[in-house]
C-alpha cells in the first residue's frame, strides 16, 4: 500500500512514469498501471486490493496444530505409516472437520515443514 500510495503522490508531483519506477524499483508497467486505476476507479481501489476469491482454509490454527500433533503420533494399528487419506479421516473422526481431503492434508503439512515423506515425522504419501 506504502509503494502505491508513493506511485501516485510522485505522479501528482509531475514525475515521469521512468523515474517514479526506478525511484521506487517497481516497472514501469506498476507505475502505469497504478495511475491508470486511480483515474479510473479512484484512491480507495488504486490503495488497497480487490477482495480475492476463494474459500476459507479447512483448518484453522488449532486445526493445523492438531493435524500436526496426529502426524508426529504414532500411526493407527496395524499400520506402519501415516498416509494422508488416514490423517484426513482422523482429523473428521474428531470432529475437527466435517470434511477434508487428503490433498488439504498434504498442503498443510508442506506448508508446515511437514512435508510427506519425510521419515522423521512418521508421516508417508498415501
Amino acid at each position: 500500500m506504502l509503494t502505491r500510495a508513493r506511485i501516485l503522490l510522485l505522479a501528482a508531483e509531475g514525475r515521469r512514469n521512468g523515474f517514479i519506477a526506478e525511484a521506487l524499483q517497481v516497472s514501469p508497467a506498476t507505475v502505469i498501471n497504478m495511475s491508470k486505476r486511480f483515474v479510473q476507479e479512484g484512491l480507495e481501489r488504486a490503495l488497497y486490493d480487490r477482495p480475492r476469491p476463494g474459500g476459507q482454509p479447512k483448518l484453522d490454527a488449532k486445526g493445523e496444530a492438531t493435524l500436526i500433533a496426529l502426524a508426529c503420533s504414532d500411526p493407527p494399528e496395524g499400520r506402519e505409516h501415516w498416509t494422508m487419506q488416514l490423517l484426513a479421516d482422523k482429523l473428521v473422526e474428531l470432529g475437527v472437520v466435517e470434511s477434508i481431503s487428503d490433498e488439504t492434508v498434504r498442503r498443510v503439512l508442506k506448508k508446515t515443514g511437514l512435508s510427506p515423506g519425510r521419515r522423521s515425522t512418521g508421516v508417508w504419501g498415501n
